[in-house]
């Protein structure tokens, strides 16, 4: 990497940075009545967290890189380090045979002086020798010794030099392999304080947008009416203008349809009904939603203490509980009435702190659906509910997973998927409440067999009832264009500031400054194009009970941003109640 390549990269993260330093400080101050404002910041530091990434994504490919490289250096570092060690053995090695080397070197060098001169006289040798044989001899014998004597000398002069040499190799191998590690342990530093300092940003920018989100979750909550409920004594009655078959008057016509209404945990109560009709036994439809439980009966014969005072739990408080229709009884359902009595006994227990270990009351139930219903004039006349009410007493659900009593949610209609949660040590299933699983889901679900009026259900009045002068769920293509401009925007991290309903002072007040649609649309043009109308939509249903995808002429969409996105920009009090949801077209 060149010098001035990697000098931009850090200018640039540190300009990154900086820029998120400064959002970091702009949106400090942010107050409860700048909703206008809120998603605009929501969608700059969106952009910052992106902008950041971004810098850090090629840091961290470069600290993987360098760390491979590093990997293997140290391994050859390993290796020359090792084979370092065998030469200067090798040397310490030489250097006590040097002195002896020098020694024979200089012997040899004499040796050769010496025995050159008598080679080279041949005549000598002759005349001195007994005869001219010997003298040949002689003369011969020399000039293999100072042959001997050169080859000798030649070693120890090549043995020196090399010796020399390898002192040389070492010492330079040495200094290259110290400035070697100092330099790519510098290296890799520097890139894991940046990255270290970038990830710190990132998670500190992290906090700021979930606390936002939070805040905006809070008004999206109050728009459509989220909440947690049960059947209650009677049935909700059926509204035929949230039915898919109602005729609004004008094609193309869209609408968006919700299966169940939060929240989708525990035992359904419709479904508990339609298991009930089918044929199963309260133990049964119990552990179809809790799991791995097993059924105990305890001493309860005791009160309880609530919000209305002390009553007594089993004659008084739970023949009380108007969570689910005693008429059902006599629709084939008594089964089903028998699971609520041991699901809402278990769910006493746990609330108020009883346990297996310490079967006592430690705490206060409340008598509303924050806890659950409770109805004195019920408990005096309980009705077939008091049979199913007798006819468990003292039952309740214990995990084999934990040992402890269930802490057992349930609620009116889940759509069709229960999901799965968790408490007091015991992990519910997630489930498709059919007969096969997901397959056949919309028509086989329990919920639907026993005609449950939030199994598929439009919704377009907040929970008071008010309907912002709608009469049906039904969208215009334009309106639906509309939303999924939000859509559009919102899934490309866009501003959302002026992303509300058109109608919000009508049907919410507050000061809210929502845009029109030709300035929505604006907005979505630079985010991939906005529409003016719509052909057609389709979903896509995920194996986790939510809707995966929404695709609009030709265009896929996440399905829960859509869901997000469709909940801030639709007209009136028309909105999605789940996160498991159809588009229809007529």
């Amino acid at each position: 990497m060149k010098l001035a390549n990697r000098r931009w990269k850090f200018y640039s993260i540190f300009i990154v940075l900086f820029a998120i330093c400064y959002l970091l400080f702009a949106t400090s101050h942010v107050s409860a009545d700048e909703f206008d404002d809120l998603t605009k910041q929501i969608g700059e530091l969106q952009r910052a967290m992106q902008m950041s990434q971004a810098a850090t994504t090629p840091l961290e490919s470069t600290l993987k890189d360098l760390e491979t490289r590093i990997s293997s250096i140290r391994g050859r570092i390993i290796d020359l380090s090792d084979k370092l060690e065998e030469k200067k053995e090798e040397v310490a090695t030489g250097e006590k045979a040097y002195s002896l080397k020098m020694e024979v070197l200089e012997q040899r060098v004499r040796s050769v002086y010496k025995n050159t001169y008598h080679t080279d006289c041949l005549t000598c040798h002759i005349l001195f020798s007994d005869s001219l044989t010997d003298g040949v001899r002689l003369a011969a014998y020399h000039e293999s010794v100072v042959g001997e004597d050169r080859d000798t000398i030649s070693e120890i002069i090549l043995y020196i030099t090399d010796l020399e040499e390898k002192k040389r190799q070492i010492e330079a191998e040495t200094t290259q392999l110290a400035v070697l590690k100092i330099d790519i342990d510098r290296q890799a530093e520097f890139y894991r304080k940046e990255i270290q300092g970038a990830r710190a940003y990132q998670s500190q920018l992290g906090k700021q947008i979930a606390e936002l989100t939070t805040r905006q979750q809070s008004l999206l909550a109050e728009r459509t009416g989220l909440f947690s409920t049960s059947v209650g004594d009677v049935p909700l009655a059926d509204d035929p203008a949230s039915r898919p078959d109602y005729n609004p008057g004008f094609s193309p016509a869209f609408a968006a349809f919700s299966f169940g209404a939060p929240h989708f945990k525990g035992m359904s109560q419709y479904g508990a009904l339609g298991r009930a009709k089918s044929g199963k036994n309260y133990e049964e439809i119990l552990r179809a939603y809790y799991g791995d439980i097993r059924f105990e009966t305890v001493d309860t014969n005791s009160s309880i203490p609530t919000t209305v005072g002390s009553l007594s739990f089993e004659d008084n408080y739970l023949k009380g509980i108007a969570e689910m229709p005693t008429t059902w009884a006599d629709q084939d359902g008594y089964e089903a009435l028998k699971a609520q009595a041991v699901a809402a006994r278990s769910y006493a227990l746990a609330y108020t702190g009883w346990r297996m270990g310490d079967r006592s009351f430690k705490q206060t139930i409340c008598t509303t659906e924050s806890c659950q219903v409770y109805n004195g004039g019920k408990a005096g006349s309980p009705g077939r509910w008091g049979d199913a009410v007798n006819d468990t007493k003292g039952k309740i659900m214990v995990s084999n997973q934990s040992g402890e009593v269930i802490n057992a949610f349930y609620a009116s209609t889940s759509g069709g998927y229960q999901e799965s949660y968790s408490s007091l040590g015991h992990t519910t299933p997630g489930i498709w409440d059919t007969p096969s699983g997901r397959d056949g889901w919309t028509s086989q679900a329990y919920e639907k067999q026993s005609g449950s009026p939030w199994f598929y259900k439009g919704w377009y009045k907040t929970r008071s009832g008010t309907t912002c002068g709608r009469s049906h769920p039904w969208l215009t293509s334009t309106e639906f264009a509309d939303i999924v401009n939000a859509v559009i925007v919102y899934q490309d991290g866009g501003d959302m500031s002026g992303v509300f309903p058109e109608d919000i002072q009508n049907c919410y007040g507050g000061s809210d400054q929502p845009w029109s649609k030709d300035r929505l649309r604006e907005e979505a043009n630079k985010h991939g194009g906005g529409l003016s109308s719509v052909s057609s939509v389709s979903v896509v249903y995920s194996n986790g009970g939510t809707t995966a995808k929404v695709i609009v002429d030709g265009r896929e969409f996440d399905g829960q941003k859509f869901y997000k996105a469709f909940n801030l920009r639709a007209p009136g009090a028309v909105h999605l109640k789940s996160g498991l949801f159809n588009i229809e077209k007529k």
